[in-house]
């Protein structure tokens, strides 16, 4: 915390929420290429390493030279638990606090950040000043896209990912097994090992497997938007901001890209400047001024940005 003076201001920490799916992170690089920020993952699957298109990790060039913090860093056969998350959130939160950058927290695991934004014993809010960002789309114009988007994660190998992760005494309630994903393959795969099943047969259990798959994320969104909705309903909750781009899922190509433009980044962006700024103006600090101001979007190479995250994990 910053002092001058007699004069203190908490630190800031954005968080971008909303179901899968929904773009939360392709806002956050668009904020975080725009002010001098890095993101800390919230996904309590994308934690784990491995199985980066079943669990749809943000690929190196969609990072767009972001550092990314808690992405890909825990054994995959380990057990994450929501102590585990506070606490590697809460260093990476403080290691970028250090280099006078803003944490953005982006992620769907909404009862993990429940846990670490008002956990007593850490006193988070008390340390920290916060600022959500919820992106919202109306379910039944987000579950054809989560269907088109599993579709789009098979034509990207996601069978062949798996099949290589694939253990037949497997727990799948415990650590990356239980992402959406693994379980419901096991049966296809199960038959794919066996030497006599025949090609309809497999053919009708991959389709059953994929239907079952986008069966699932559907209803992960909805329970996601449950929760929210119950967090946006508590007293302490006020300070979340609902951006619905369901108009951005209506539409395609560069139409798509100028509503998403209009009326999710160019509003966040305002209320991020707000956010952060609007203090500076009405306070006289100029320790805080001249971070902030003189602060640049982070760019630096792939192999920089792994050193970085692992400093900021382990």
């Amino acid at each position: 915390m910053d002092s001058f003076n007699g004069w203190c201001q908490k630190e800031k920490v954005i968080f971008v929420m909303g179901a899968t799916g929904t773009g939360k992170s392709k806002l956050s690089i668009d904020l975080a290429t725009q002010f001098p920020a890095e993101i800390i993952n919230s996904d309590k699957m994308q934690v784990y390493k491995g199985l980066d298109i079943v669990t749809n990790k943000i690929t190196e060039e969609d990072r767009c030279g972001v550092p990314h913090h808690v992405l890909g860093v825990v054994d995959p056969n380990a057990k994450f638990t929501v102590y585990d998350f506070r606490y590697l959130v809460s260093l990476a939160v403080e290691s970028i606090l250090g280099r006078n950058r803003i944490p953005i927290i982006v992620g769907g695991s909404n009862s993990y950040i429940k846990a670490l934004v008002d956990d007593e014993e850490h006193d988070f809010r008390s340390k920290y000043e916060c600022c959500f960002l919820w992106v919202d789309v109306a379910l039944p114009v987000l579950y054809p896209y989560l269907s088109y988007r599993v579709d789009q994660m098979v034509e990207a190998g996601l069978v062949k990912e798996l099949r290589e992760f694939f253990e037949p005494k497997a727990d799948y309630n415990r650590g990356i097994r239980s992402a959406i994903g693994v379980p419901e393959m096991d049966q296809y795969l199960r038959a794919e090992i066996i030497t006599d099943t025949d090609e309809k047969t497999l053919k009708m259990l991959l389709e059953t497997s994929i239907n079952d798959i986008k069966t699932n994320t559907c209803q992960l969104a909805c329970r996601q938007l449950q929760k929210i909705l119950h967090l946006e309903n508590l007293p302490e909750w006020t300070d979340m901001h609902h951006i619905d781009a369901t108009k951005v899922f209506q539409k395609r190509g560069r139409e798509a890209d100028e509503v998403w433009e209009e009326l999710v980044a160019c509003p966040c962006k305002t209320i991020v400047k707000k956010f952060l700024y609007s203090s500076i103006t009405n306070n006289t600090n100029p320790l805080t001024s001249k971070s902030l101001a003189n602060s640049t979007p982070f760019s630096i190479t792939s192999a920089a940005m792994n050193t970085i995250v692992l400093t900021a994990t382990h």
